[in-house]
């Protein structure tokens, strides 16, 4: 059985083509890197324009949560090679992952409220 072992050698939709794998994996490497040296650095500012509330939740929080789903795209689409395979599993690996995060978030946001709840209202103070 051959297996086609061409890579796709572009990124960003086709806007940046390269001409071997190691030119892409340098260029998403260093697409990686501004992305996080951008997280450390509103990290380390924290603009006072960022720190209004959107949905219940800081801008600069919204920004770090979009930035990191951009960074682990990346990293699962070119890395781990997820471009180059068959639709169906490229399908059932995003919906999954889609799933999981929904979930993750609603146990997150159900379990915290609780919590929250408990200490404020209940027969235990904010002591710690």
């Amino acid at each position: 059985m051959a297996h086609n072992t061409e890579h796709k050698l572009e990124i960003f939709r086709g806007l940046v083509k390269f001409k071997s794998n190691v030119q892409k994996i340098w260029g998403v490497l260093i697409f990686l890197s501004i992305v996080t040296a951008i997280e450390v650095a509103l990290g380390i500012v924290k603009p006072e324009i960022l720190m209004n509330y959107f949905l219940s939740m800081k801008l600069i929080n919204w920004i770090f949560v979009i930035l990191t789903l951009v960074k682990a795209y990346y990293i699962t689409w070119d890395f781990m090679h997820m471009r180059d395979e068959k639709f169906g599993l490229q399908v059932s690996v995003v919906i999954t992952l889609i799933f999981l995060i929904a979930y993750a978030a609603f146990i997150f946001l159900v379990e915290g409220n609780y919590i929250y709840d408990i200490m404020y209202e209940g027969f235990v103070s904010w002591n710690f």
